[in-house]
C-alpha cells in the first residue's frame, strides 16, 4: 500500500502555494464583487424620457419618467420604454461583472 504522507508526493510546499494562490483569487474576487455592488448604473431610453438607475448588485435605485411620455391612451408606449431601460441597465451590470471579476481558471478544480 502507497504512503499518502505529505500529499502522496505531490509536495507540501507546492501544495501550500495553490492554497495560497486560491485564497487570494477568492479575495480578489470578493473585493471585484464588493466594487461591482457598490457601483451605480444609469439607462436612459426614449431620448432620455424614461431612466433607470441601478446598483451593480441589482437594486433598483430609481426610475425617472418625464411627464411627456405619459400617455394614457398609450400606456403600452411606457412600459415597453421601462423594460427597455431595465433591460439595458441589467446588460450593463453583466458586462461590467465579466470584465471585473476575476473567472476562475478552467481545470482548477
Amino acid at each position: 500500500m502507497m504512503a499518502y504522507g505529505n500529499f502522496g508526493g505531490f509536495g507540501g510546499a507546492n501544495m501550500q502555494g495553490i492554497l495560497r494562490q486560491a485564497q487570494k483569487m477568492q479575495e480578489d474576487m470578493q473585493r471585484a464583487k464588493k466594487e461591482l455592488d457598490e457601483t451605480e448604473f444609469t439607462s436612459s431610453v426614449g431620448g432620455g424620457m424614461v431612466e433607470v438607475k441601478m446598483m451593480g448588485n441589482k437594486t433598483l435605485k430609481s426610475v425617472s419618467i418625464k411627464p411627456q411620455v405619459v400617455d394614457p391612451d398609450d400606456i403600452e408606449m411606457l412600459e415597453d420604454l421601462v423594460v427597455s431601460a431595465v433591460n439595458d441597465v441589467l446588460g450593463q451590470i453583466a458586462r461590467k461583472e465579466q470584465d471585473s471579476i476575476p473567472q476562475m481558471p478552467g481545470g482548477m478544480f
